[in-house]
C-alpha cells in the first residue's frame, strides 16, 4: 500500500485486531482515511468500515495536546442513530487509529454536485435527521465546531450521519460552568459571524448557523454568502444578505423560508436552537417525521442522563470517576486519561522545528 507507509509490525497488529486497509480514500491536514475490512475473530463476519489514521509525529503540537485529545474525549461518548458510529480506536506508537463506519454514498457535498439541489422534501428528512443529532451533541455539552456538507456522510440507505469532530470540545467545564470559544474553528463558508467577529463566543448556536448555510446549500446548490473576502462576507451576514435563485424560491414553502431566516440570524440570541427546528412548522408538514423512532428517543434519554450525572458529580467532585474508553470489539478498557497523557509524552519527545 503506497498511500500508508506500515511496517510489517504495525500489518500483524492490525490483522491480530481483524483490521486490513484496503485502499486510500482521503485525507486532511493531518490524517489520511483509508476502506478498511473488518473480520470478527468469532463468527468470521466482515464489515467494511473508514479508519482515520493520526501520524502524531507529523502533526503541530497544538494539535497533538489540545485538539486530538478532544476529538477522542467526545467520539467515545458518542452513541446516536445520526452521528457517525466509532467502531473502535486504538494506538500504536506515534500513530492512532480510529475506525468507525463507512459511507458508503460519500459525503453531502459530493451528492449534490452530482445531483444537484436537494429536494424540499428530501431536505426536511435529512435536516431532522442531523437536528436531533445536534439535539444529542448539545445534551451531552458537545458543540462540533465545524458543521458543512462535506462533514456530513450518506449511508447506503441515503441517511446523514455528521462526522469529523476534530474541532470538537465540551461547552462546560469539570465544575459545570459554561466556556466560551475563542478559536476560529471550521471553514470561513459555513462560520457564524460571531466567530468572524474575532471575539469570545458561544459555540452552541454557531453549530445552528452553520446547519443554516448546510440547509441554504442543499436547497440552492449555491452558498448563501459571498466568502471571497471575509469583510464581505461578514457584512453580508449581518446584513441578512442572502438570496435563493429565482426558480428555487418560488418554488421553496414559506415554512422552509422561514426556518433558513431564524438559522441564518446573525443574533445568536434569536437563532433557532436543533429543538426548535425539530418542532418547527416545516418539519410538521411531514406528520412521518414529528415522532422520534425508539432508537432517537433512547439515544436522547442516555444524553439527558449523563448530562444530569456530569451536572451532580460536579456538585460533588468526590463522586467524579475517571473517564473510560472501551474498544468494542476488545473486553479491555483503557482510560481516556491515560491515552491523553501518553499523547504529551509522545509530543515531548517530537523534535523541535529547525
Amino acid at each position: 500500500m503506497t498511500d500508508l507507509k506500515t511496517t510489517p509490525s504495525e500489518e500483524n497488529t492490525l490483522s491480530s485486531k481483524g483490521y486490513k486497509l484496503l485502499k486510500f480514500l482521503g485525507e486532511g491536514a493531518y490524517a489520511k482515511v483509508f476502506l478498511t475490512e473488518y473480520t470478527g475473530k468469532t463468527d468470521n463476519h466482515k464489515a467494511i468500515l473508514a479508519c482515520k489514521v493520526i501520524e502524531t509525529l507529523k502533526a503541530p503540537r497544538d494539535f497533538v495536546i489540545k485538539f486530538l485529545p478532544r476529538e477522542i474525549d467526545v467520539l467515545i461518548r458518542l452513541n446516536h442513530p445520526h452521528m457517525i458510529h466509532v467502531h473502535s480506536i486504538f494506538q500504536r506508537k506515534t500513530k492512532y487509529y480510529i475506525f468507525m463506519r463507512y459511507g458508503e454514498n460519500g459525503d453531502l457535498l459530493g451528492y449534490i454536485l452530482k445531483n444537484g439541489a436537494v429536494s424540499e422534501n428530501q431536505s426536511r428528512v435529512w435536516m431532522r435527521q442531523l437536528a436531533l443529532g445536534l439535539q444529542y451533541l448539545h445534551e451531552l455539552e458537545i458543540t462540533h465546531r465545524d458543521i458543512k456538507c462535506e462533514n456530513i456522510l450518506l449511508t447506503a440507505n441515503f441517511n446523514v450521519k455528521l462526522s469529523d469532530f476534530g474541532f470538537a470540545r465540551f461547552v462546560v467545564d469539570d465544575d459545570d460552568q459554561p466556556v466560551l470559544s475563542e478559536t476560529y474553528c471550521g471553514s470561513m463558508s459555513y462560520a457564524a459571524p460571531e466567530i468572524l467577529r474575532g471575539k469570545p463566543y458561544q459555540p452552541k448556536p454557531t453549530d445552528l448557523w452553520s446547519l443554516g448555510v448546510v440547509l441554504f446549500v442543499m436547497l440552492n446548490k449555491s452558498m448563501p454568502f459571498d466568502d471571497t473576502r471575509m469583510r464581505k462576507l461578514y457584512e453580508q451576514q449581518m446584513g441578512k444578505k442572502y438570496r435563493f435563485r429565482s426558480r428555487i424560491g418560488s418554488m421553496i414553502t414559506l415554512e422552509c423560508k422561514s426556518l433558513v431566516k431564524h438559522l441564518l440570524e446573525p443574533d445568536p440570541g434569536l437563532r433557532h436552537n436543533a429543538t426548535q427546528i425539530i418542532n418547527s412548522d416545516w418539519i410538521a408538514m411531514d406528520s412521518r417525521l414529528t415522532t422520534m423512532n425508539a432508537v432517537e428517543a433512547a439515544a436522547l434519554k442516555r444524553a439527558k442522563d449523563e448530562k444530569r450525572k456530569y451536572s451532580e458529580n460536579a456538585r460533588n467532585p468526590s463522586n467524579r470517576n475517571e473517564d473510560m474508553l472501551v474498544e468494542p470489539q476488545r473486553d479491555s478498557v483503557y482510560r481516556a486519561s491515560e491515552m491523553i497523557k501518553s499523547l504529551a509524552n509522545i509530543t515531548s519527545r517530537q523534535k523541535k522545528p529547525e
